[in-house]
């Protein structure tokens, strides 16, 4: 297992880390356990969860695997997402700006029938709430890593980095990071923890993967610059890139895809000739290399220079096992460049009317 380390910090972690999402409902908790278990065997040391997973379920199930190793084990966990708000409390709106990259408003996370107004989002009493919660559940007293989950575009970003700063006094928590935000958004609030002399987001989560390469505009760079360490989640594209889903066929039973309305809409986007025809032409590239495809696209992740980990997640100790053995992979720059290729062809470039 290869170790890196966080951006600029001097935290040290497994390029794979366990992502936990489909823990407590994907995964029955006791297949769960020995996933994290066999984790830990391998020399995974990094753990991702969230407080919205199950709704607070996968935490708990994390506790139960880390009991006993918590200090050999960096833990993160993310707050602020933006929940379903229950009916009695009115019609939920989305401040949150509609246009090209974002052409309809964030769908919810339903989380049951008492969720209120100050249950979501980066304000302060919601995020120091979302940790405490968290940390109960976890069954520690502190966190390694504590992700703002998503942007909040009601909050202002000054109220979100005094409340996380505070959790790092606190000793609370131990690094700060974000999930999902744009490049623009981080580079405005590493600007103003350096001005304001706050503990900074030192690593970000945003999605990335053959199939999605936007972030390699603008985010990774400006991570590379600003030494912020990157873990992005979805790197096999929720499982299409495994190449086993046929577009004119239901999604297999019981993956990722087959997950009722929500397995659905958070797919939904990859789920296109486009796609499909990109991964046909990348399995040619993969076999080309003697690797299996699964392997092939986390190990081009992870040859990102920007990237620290790959958060993914495993549904067995099989899956897990072929996962981790991608990170010893090294992929040639010629099935590189052919890689770039295939992106090219389904998402022609255009030409950049700013910037030199």
């Amino acid at each position: 297992m290869e170790y890196r380390k966080m951006g600029r910090t001097g935290l040290k972690v497994s390029t794979l880390c366990l992502g936990t999402m489909t823990f407590g409902k994907q995964v029955d908790e006791p297949t769960s356990i020995r996933i994290m278990e066999r984790a830990f065997d391998l020399g995974v040391n990094f753990v991702d969860t969230a407080d919205m997973y199950v709704n607070g379920v996968t935490e708990q199930i994390v506790a139960k695997a880390i009991k006993g190793k918590r200090d050999s084990v960096v833990l993160a966990s993310k707050g602020g997402h933006v929940r379903k708000l229950a009916p009695k409390y009115g019609e939920q709106k989305d401040p949150g700006p509609i246009g090209l990259p974002r052409p309809r408003p964030f769908r919810p996370w339903e989380a049951g029938e008492d969720v209120g107004p100050n249950d979501m989002g980066l304000s302060r009493k919601h995020l120091m709430q979302a940790l405490e919660g968290s940390l109960k559940r976890l069954g520690t007293d502190y966190l390694d890593i504590y992700y703002a989950h998503m942007p909040d575009y009601v909050t202002p970003l000054d109220e979100t980095l005094r409340a996380m700063d505070d959790m790092v006094r606190q000793g609370k928590v131990r690094y700060l990071g974000c999930s999902n935000f744009r490049a623009y958004q981080l580079a405005r609030a590493l600007a103003a923890s350096d001005q304001r002399n706050l503990a900074r987001w030192d690593v970000i989560q945003p999605p990335f993967n053959l199939l999605a390469r936007d972030v390699e505009y603008e985010l990774l760079p400006l991570c590379l610059e600003e030494g912020v360490g990157v873990v992005p989640f979805s790197p096999m594209a929720a499982g299409l890139l495994s190449g086993k889903y046929d577009k004119d066929k239901p999604p297999i039973e019981g993956a990722r895809y087959s997950l009722g309305k929500w397995g659905y809409l958070y797919n939904k986007p990859y789920w296109n000739d486009l796609n499909f025809a990109a991964i046909e032409q990348l399995k040619r590239i993969a076999a080309g290399a003697g690797v299996s495809m699964p392997r092939f696209a986390l190990a081009w992740v992870l040859a990102n220079p920007a990237i620290t980990a790959i958060s993914n997640g495993a549904t067995s100790i099989a899956q897990l096992e072929d996962n981790i053995a991608a990170t010893d992979v090294k992929l040639s720059p010629d099935a590189l460049k052919a890689c770039d290729e295939v992106w090219y062809s389904v998402r022609p470039p255009t030409t950049v009317y700013y910037g030199r």
